[in-house]
């Protein structure tokens, strides 16, 4: 019978594929995906609406003053008004040309548009827990006349104002004042809100809930 030769050690090693071309395989089908993925995200269609004629601010957007329209975005698409609307519609909050595509930013609720973000100058720390959607009073007490530092009894300025964002104070800036807050607030209570600002009414917010 014959014998089967037995390659060398050394030549068994030779046979065994290289690491270095296993990763460079690796490598170029990793790349390959990518682009596959890259390409295939900016060929796909997505469905937004445009406007049917120009919408201006004020206006309700109803489906009927909008079309569909299969367009290609790409990573835009969530910019872009798409999907089922509100059944009371929305509120255009800015000019949208006819035929343009309907920003997201150019629309929203009436919710929304009834009420203004403000930032407020507080003359005492907030409480602790008091943060991003928690409910407050802004009780204000008024700075009276001829006086530097004497000021009237607080009555409440605005009620059920929403916080939005804290900015508490630190270093040198630190003292006279203790936090600054962004709120929501009804649009018709601004002015007030703003007045009492203007004329150095010691403001504070007094939490009255939980959050939203």
């Amino acid at each position: 019978m014959a014998r089967m030769a037995v390659l060398p050690l050394s030549a068994r090693r030779r046979a065994l594929p290289d690491p270095r071309i296993l990763v460079g395989v690796v490598l170029v089908l990793a790349s390959a995906a990518g682009t596959t993925a890259a390409v295939t995200a900016l060929t796909r269609t997505v469905t937004v609406y445009r406007a049917e004629r120009a919408l201006v601010a004020g206006e309700r957007v109803t489906a009927d003053r909008l079309a569909p329209s299969s367009v290609r975005l790409g990573d835009a698409q969530d910019l872009y008004l798409a999907g089922p609307l509100p059944a009371g519609g929305l509120v255009a909050t800015r000019t949208v040309a006819a035929g343009e595509m309907v920003p997201r930013s150019a629309v929203g609720t009436s919710a929304q548009l009834a009420t203004a973000t403000v930032v407020v100058e507080l003359s005492s720390t907030l409480a602790d827990g008091v943060g991003a959607g928690t409910d407050v009073d802004l009780w204000s007490a008024p700075r009276l006349s001829g006086a530097q530092e004497r000021f009237g009894p607080p009555v409440v300025l605005v009620s059920d104002a929403v916080v939005a964002r804290v900015a508490t104070r630190t270093g040198l800036v630190a003292g006279g004042q203790d936090d600054a807050v962004e709120v929501q607030v009804p649009r018709d209570e601004v002015a007030a809100l703003l007045e009492a600002q203007a004329d150095g009414s010691r403001i504070s917010a007094v939490a009255v809930g939980g959050t939203r």
